[in-house]
C-alpha cells in the first residue's frame, strides 16, 4: 500500500467528521447569513428570501453592532495584555528554584480554568454585589464606600474583565512555564557573571527566548476574548446601559430573542473576519521577526 493512501485512510474517518460537524454546518451558516430567515420563515420557508450582503449591509448600518463591537474591542485591549502579563508573571514565580510545594500552587492557580464558567460567574456576581457582596465589606472594612460594580456602566466591563482574567490565566500561565523550562540555565549563568539584573535578564533572555510562545499565547487569547459571551450573559445580561453587550451576546439576541437568525448569521461572520484580520497581522509580524 502506497504511504499517501495509507495515510489518507488513517486520517479519512477524523476528515469525515470534522466535516460533517464543521464544515457542512458553517456551510449553512453562511448560506443562512445571505438570506433573511427569520420567524416567519422558519414557519413556513416560502417566506425565506435571498438578500445577498444586504445582512452586512445593514449591520454596518446598525448602532447597537458598533457599540459591542467597542465593547469587545476594549474587553479585548484591555483584558489580553492584563491576562498574559499575569499569566507571565505566574509562570516566572513557579518556575523560581525557590519556589516551594510546586505543584500544589500549580494545580491551585489551574482550577479556575477547569471549574464550570457559568458557575463561576454566579458566584462572582454575589462576590462582587453592591449591597452584600464579600468584596464591598472588604471595602468598607477599609473605610472605602461601597462600589456599584455590575451596575455601574464605568466598572461593569473592567469586573468582567477581571472575572475572564482570572478564569483563564491558568491556561496561559502552562504554556508560559513550558516555555521557560525551555530555555537553557547556561544563559541565565553568563548573564549573572557578566552583571546583569534580574530585570536586564527577563528583557535580554525571558522574552526573546519566548517570542514564539508569547505569539501563540496572543493569538489564543485574543481569539478567545473576541468571543465573549458568557460572562456578560450571566452577570450583568449586557447592561447597565448596553456597557456590556459583546459582539457574541449581541448575535445571541439577534438570533434567539429577535429570531432575525440571517442576521446573527452574518454577525457571526463579521466577528471571524475581524477575529481572522487580527490573527493575519500577528503572524506577519511573527514571520518578520522569525518567530514562525
Amino acid at each position: 500500500m502506497r504511504p499517501n493512501l495509507a495515510g489518507w485512510i488513517f486520517a479519512g474517518p477524523a476528515l469525515i467528521v470534522i466535516g460533517v460537524f464543521f464544515g457542512i454546518p458553517v456551510f449553512a451558516a453562511l448560506l443562512l447569513s445571505l438570506t433573511d430567515f427569520d420567524l416567519y420563515a422558519l414557519a413556513d420557508m416560502n417566506n425565506l428570501r435571498f438578500v445577498a450582503l444586504g445582512n452586512y449591509a445593514e449591520l454596518l448600518r446598525t448602532p447597537m453592532f458598533w457599540k459591542s463591537l467597542a465593547n469587545t474591542t476594549y474587553f479585548v485591549a484591555v483584558g489580553v495584555p492584563l491576562s498574559i502579563a499575569v499569566s507571565l508573571g505566574t509562570a516566572m514565580l513557579l518556575n523560581a528554584r525557590v519556589a516551594r510545594f510546586k505543584a500544589l500552587f500549580r494545580t491551585a492557580l489551574f482550577a479556575p480554568v477547569v471549574t464550570t464558567l457559568v458557575a463561576v460567574a454566579v458566584i462572582w456576581r454575589y462576590l462582587f454585589h453592591t449591597t452584600y457582596g464579600l468584596v464591598n465589606w472588604a471595602l468598607g472594612y477599609l473605610g472605602i464606600a461601597p462600589v456599584d460594580w455590575l451596575g455601574d456602566p464605568a466598572w461593569a466591563m473592567p469586573t468582567i474583565m477581571l472575572f475572564a482574567v482570572w478564569k483563564n490565566f491558568g491556561y496561559n500561565m502552562v504554556i508560559f512555564l513550558a516555555g521557560l523550562q525551555a530555555i537553557p540555565q547556561d544563559l541565565y549563568e553568563a548573564a549573572r557573571i557578566d552583571g546583569a539584573s534580574k530585570w536586564r535578564q527577563f528583557l535580554h533572555i525571558t522574552l526573546p527566548m519566548l517570542g514564539p510562545v508569547l505569539l501563540v499565547v496572543g493569538v489564543i487569547t485574543i481569539s478567545g476574548y473576541f468571543q465573549l459571551f458568557a460572562e456578560p450573559y450571566v452577570m450583568t445580561r449586557g447592561d447597565p446601559l448596553q456597557s456590556t453587550v459583546s459582539v457574541l451576546y449581541f448575535m445571541y439576541e439577534e438570533g434567539f430573542k429577535w429570531w432575525n437568525l440571517g442576521r446573527a448569521s452574518a454577525v457571526a461572520f463579521m466577528l471571524f473576519l475581524i477575529i481572522l484580520a487580527i490573527t493575519t497581522l500577528l503572524l506577519h509580524f511573527g514571520r518578520r521577526k522569525d518567530l514562525v
